[in-house]
């Protein structure tokens, strides 16, 4: 079997279960890099042999107990992986971290194998890619364009498809520019759902591990497998995110940016890039209705973060450094850190009361729409623009990005329309915290109605719903959570009918599990609460006639019912409901994520 021209998640367990081994993998990894030719995307890239040591240490291939088995990734060099040095590209203040950061930690547990260390804007001051004082990566469409930064090396990873996926960080849009300078997926999380425990902070209050994917849906993976509350983060947030939703909200509100707020530096190509994107837009949300909304409350929040106190944060992030071994740090960021002596502790309170009226500003903009659309950045810049200000063209690119995690919003930039000139576009979609799965869904919509391919590799970006497989014509889509479940004592009811076991899935975090009394068998009940407030719940998706499904049906005891589930793969089958009165005496089992795991509990 051939591997895939991009190596997303689902392509790459397919090609597993169809009898490739990691060690192929790994290998074919490793001559994309060579073949790439870009030294300046890996700062430490890790030895091939001891990639391939770390693949045959994986247990037998279970991509529901390990959801990124085999898969390959890199890791922004801020951010700890045990045993390679981390230096946020400054070699002077590199050190050798003896344990990994959380969210690595959680990656490979997950299954996930660690390829290399990426490239940056020097201590992650940057949206250009080309503050390192190692060599600079190249933009994969152009190298006389600026790849984007700060996550540089992360992004151009993922768009020459050597990594399924990469991590970076994002204060002021590093997640988000050079993700959609290279034609790549860059999610932005909402603050606190991703430990930073391990990261070398730019600005501790507003940092964020973010992901660079080929696809939405991958990137949203990597973020549900790391998202987890951290006791050891003061800044971590225990809370539940919600997963996409199986069909986007009918009557959603989307806000774009009035006539003054779109912004696009005299550059015609990226405006008609960004208009025929909210075409697509428009036909993802099947309305023509996207709401203009005044950006300047927003700008205005934007430029607190570099001519404001924030910087003395940066500057508490490399204090003891830039006191003791100026010379040793790049000039620009050198000038831009030491920006911090001009604020005294007064400004940073001065700051801070700014911060809240500008939030009060943008409230109404929240109670108008539930997502805003913006370009992800106005316009390209080229390497010899940063030569000649290096300065100007970053604090341009971080137009419609920097205001996000002071007014703690989640965001998630998509690739668009191309521009006439064959150069990438972006769209990035933004929203109050804790809605990142919402995001995804439209997010993923939006990226296949653009028609484009993945990063700089030539493969096609798959349908939002690709991949899953589903009922033929004559068949209805049955969900079963318990004693119908493979195995289980009540199957023989589906299979005696001819039903086809047509997938495993979850349901969406909407869910309660009930062991009913009685039995046995033992029975379960599936009850729906509210968005977010329960539990994903394993089930089986299994396919019958409509006569079988009749007399299946007809079978079935009160209080169970059939209604429609709704499953993280975002489909909606039919599948087994309880009513309210049948949860008297039963018992909530909902925290064993499934029925099969409650009955082993049992047996133990």
């Amino acid at each position: 079997m051939m591997l895939p021209a991009f190596p997303t998640i689902r392509d790459l367990h397919a090609a597993y279960a169809a009898g490739i081994k990691p060690a192929d993998v790994i290998a074919d990894v490793y001559r994309r890099i060579a073949a790439a030719d870009d030294p300046g995307i890996f700062i430490a890239l890790r030895p091939e042999a001891d990639a391939r040591a770390a693949a045959a240490k994986l247990p037998p291939f279970d991509p529901a107990a390990k959801p990124l088995w085999g898969i390959p990734f890199a890791v922004k060099d801020n951010i700890d992986i045990a045993g390679m040095p981390t230096t946020a590209a400054c070699p002077v203040f590199a050190y050798t971290p003896e344990r990994n950061a959380f969210a690595v930690q959680r990656l490979l547990d997950a299954g996930a194998i660690v390829i290399g260390k990426t490239n940056l804007d020097q201590f992650a001051t940057g949206l250009v890619g080309v503050r390192s004082p190692y060599r600079v990566p190249r933009n994969t469409f152009s190298a006389a364009y600026v790849p984007g930064g700060s996550s540089s090396g992360s992004a151009v990873a993922v768009a020459h498809g050597l990594v399924s996926f990469a991590l970076g960080t994002d204060t002021a849009g590093s997640g988000r520019v050079p993700a959609a300078l290279n034609n790549v997926v860059g999610l932005k999380p909402s603050l606190g759902s991703v430990s930073a425990s391990g990261l070398v902070p730019a600005c501790r209050t507003l940092d964020t591990i973010s992901v660079f994917a080929g696809t939405v849906g991958d990137a949203d993976t990597v973020y549900r497998i790391m998202q987890a509350y951290d006791p050891a983060d003061g800044f971590s947030r225990a809370e539940a995110i919600p997963r996409p939703p199986g069909t986007i909200p009918p009557g959603l509100r989307v806000g774009v940016p009035d006539r003054a707020g779109r912004l696009f530096g005299g550059d015609a190509l990226s405006e008609a890039a960004f208009d025929a994107s909210l075409a697509d837009l428009k036909l993802v949300l099947n309305s023509d209705v996207l709401t203009a909304i005044d950006m300047a409350p927003l700008f205005a929040v934007a430029g607190l973060l570099y001519t404001g106190p924030w910087v003395a944060e940066r500057y508490h992030a490399v204090r003891e450094l830039i006191t003791r071994r100026p010379d040793d740090i790049l000039s620009v960021t050198r000038t831009i850190i030491s920006g911090a002596s001009a604020y005294s502790a007064a400004d940073a309170f001065d700051g801070l009361y700014k911060l809240a009226d500008l939030r009060r500003r943008t409230e109404p903009i929240w109670t108008a729409i539930d997502v805003l659309a913006v370009p992800t950045y106005p316009r390209p810049r080229t390497v010899a623009d940063l030569a000649a200000d290096p300065i100007g063209p970053n604090s341009e690119l971080g137009t419609y990005t920097n205001f996000v995690n002071l007014l703690d919003l989640c965001a998630l930039a998509v690739p668009g329309r191309f521009r006439g000139d064959g150069f990438p576009s972006g769209i990035t979609l933004i929203a109050p915290h804790g809605r990142d799965g919402l995001l995804a869904a439209i997010g993923a919509r939006l990226h296949a109605a653009a028609g484009g391919t993945i990063g700089a590799t030539g493969a096609p970006v798959p349908l939002a719903t690709e991949g899953i497989a589903t009922a033929t014509a004559g068949e209805i889509e049955l969900a079963v959570v318990g004693a119908h479940l493979s195995g289980m004592p009540l199957n023989h009811e589906l299979t005696s009918r001819n039903a086809r076991l047509l997938r495993t899935a979850h349901t969406t975090p909407d869910y309660t599990l009930y062991a009913l009394a009685g039995g046995p068998p033992y029975r379960p009940g599936l009850m729906r609460v509210a968005d977010g407030a329960g539990h994903a719940i394993a089930a089986e998706v299994w396919a019958l006639t409509a006569d079988a499904l009749g007399s299946f049906v007809a079978g079935i005891p009160a209080p169970l019912g059939i209604g429609t589930t709704r499953l993280a793969d975002g489909t909606t089958p039919k599948g087994f409901i309880v009513e309210a009165e049948g949860t008297r005496g039963a018992k909530d089992v909902s925290a064993f994520g499934g029925w099969r795991a409650y009955i082993a509990s049992l047996q133990a």
